[in-house]
């Protein structure tokens, strides 16, 4: 499970109720992959002759694991590129959620699997899901880790740029407030503010991306949001 403590933010004024940490996603664990069977045990192993004896037998290819996750779940954490492309040739739903509300897509995004992204992506799954508890998107989550390259690979794909999350914040805001302000960080910044994002759009609290990438002394994105203006 990857955690973001926000208790940094929540003293900075910038979230709009107490938090103490936003959890992500969560792979499967010792546990499930002990317990798995079938498509389950096919899908995390990489075990494509396996599979298609399964999908041959008419197996249910949306079946769940105990965490809400399909094979095709499975096969994207475990980044087994040949099993979600026979999933996926099966017509399993390439857009659904596990019990946490993560596709494929945002699964890919959030583990910067670039491969499974653009895979995923090429097959049909969509770019615009709403995902996470905090119903947000792929794009928001990738800007939030600074994951550029499946950034830019999103907005291609036509991605939302401005959507806002439950917590009121954009894609460009998260990158902002929840990166370091390093490279990786600046890069999604320069990615999204090229796109298009509405740099205007403020939290809730009406703290733009601007006042905040100031406030924690990032001069490169301070310089980039405001030669946007």
């Amino acid at each position: 499970m990857i955690t973001r403590t926000l208790t940094t933010l929540l003293l900075l004024g910038s979230l709009p109720f107490i938090a103490t940490s936003v959890s992500a996603q969560s792979a499967p664990t010792a546990q499930d992959i002990a317990g798995y069977k079938a498509l389950h045990a096919a899908a995390h192993e990489g075990n494509l002759e396996q599979l298609d004896a399964l999908l041959a037998a008419d197996a249910d290819t949306e079946v769940r694991d105990g965490s809400g996750r399909t094979p095709l779940h499975v096969a994207a954490f475990a980044s087994h590129e040949a099993i979600v492309a026979r999933l996926a040739e099966a017509d399993a739903d390439l857009n659904a959620l596990e019990s946490q509300a993560y596709d494929i897509v945002t699964i890919a995004a959030v583990d910067n699997d670039l491969k499974i992204m653009d895979l995923a992506l090429q097959l049909g799954a969509s770019a615009g899901n709403v995902t996470s508890p905090y119903d947000g998107t792929a794009l928001i989550a990738a800007a939030h880790l600074g994951h550029a390259a499946v950034v830019q690979r999103l907005i291609e794909s036509n991605a939302p740029l401005d959507h806002v999350n439950n917590l009121g914040w954009t894609a460009l805001i998260e990158a902002v407030i929840l990166g370091d302000g390093g490279a990786d960080h600046v890069a999604t910044v320069v990615a999204l503010v090229n796109a298009g994002a509405d740099k205007d759009i403020a939290d809730r609290r009406g703290v733009t991306p601007l006042a905040h990438a100031k406030s924690r002394g990032y001069q490169e994105m301070v310089e980039l949001l405001e030669d946007a203006n």
